[in-house]
């Protein structure tokens, strides 16, 4: 039986839907589904966790397009001389897998700290030195040499790719979670800042997401990531002015 790759097309158009279906949700459905939480239950936990997943679907996959398109092509250019090739959507699986592990464990921090009172029920930081060490933290971190390996990776996955790709359905799953991995690598600090003005603000979501964007796509994407890392830092001190 003769499976075709699918046509880069196809792929973006499918990304495209995924993204759109998660900023839906994110503008229209999300205050609807989380509200004002003072006593959490299972349910509770279990709409934190749909939230934080879809969330960093839609943040996360306009970034990682690129990638995406790069594994399509380099399964459409070994379907064209016969080599063994898998579906891209298994790589685009694995990826998301990372990011759905990462939204497991950031729900249980998130519970956490509002046990420690830490968030409003709101999910907003009720604290200016917890708002003031996020900024710092995520400050530092810009700065660190595993954000900037990981940036590396994603800002030119091709050496990436060619290391680690393997043969069958498990292993185009296993490279997109790694690749999936190095992106978490680059991100999941800022993402913790979303607690100091509110997990569901979608305007602070956008805001990282564009973030995000700079920082994996454009030309100086690193000279952002570093400055807005002592952007970052400053911003922490001046909270305790």
């Amino acid at each position: 039986m003769i499976i075709r790759v699918v046509p880069s097309q196809i792929v973006i158009s499918f990304v495209i839907g995924v993204i759109a279906m998660s900023w839906y949700y994110m503008s229209s459905l999300m205050t609807m589904n989380m509200e004002p939480v003072t006593q959490w239950n299972a349910y509770d936990l279990l709409m934190l966790f749909v939230m934080w997943t879809v969330m960093m679907f839609g943040m996360m996959l306009p970034s990682a397009v690129p990638v995406i398109l790069l594994v399509n092509n380099i399964n459409e250019q070994r379907l064209s001389r016969g080599a063994a090739y898998v579906h891209s959507g298994y790589f685009i699986l694995g990826y998301l897998m990372a990011w759905t592990f990462y939204s497991l464990l950031i729900t249980f921090i998130q519970y956490w700290l509002h046990h420690l009172a830490l968030l409003t029920p709101m999910m907003v930081s009720a604290e200016v030195w917890f708002t003031s060490i996020l900024f710092l933290l995520a400050g530092i971190y810009q700065w660190l040499p595993i954000k900037q390996r990981c940036l590396n990776v994603c800002r030119s996955p091709l050496g990436f790719i060619m290391k680690e790709w393997g043969e069958g359905i498990n292993n185009a799953i296993k490279l997109g979670f790694k690749h999936g991995q190095y992106c978490l690598g680059c991100c999941w600090v800022l993402m913790g800042l979303l607690f100091t003005a509110g997990v569901m603000d979608l305007k602070w979501v956008l805001v990282l997401t564009l973030v995000i964007l700079t920082e994996k796509l454009l030309p100086e994407g690193k000279i952002t990531s570093r400055a807005l890392g002592v952007g970052f830092i400053i911003y922490a001190m001046y909270l305790h002015v």
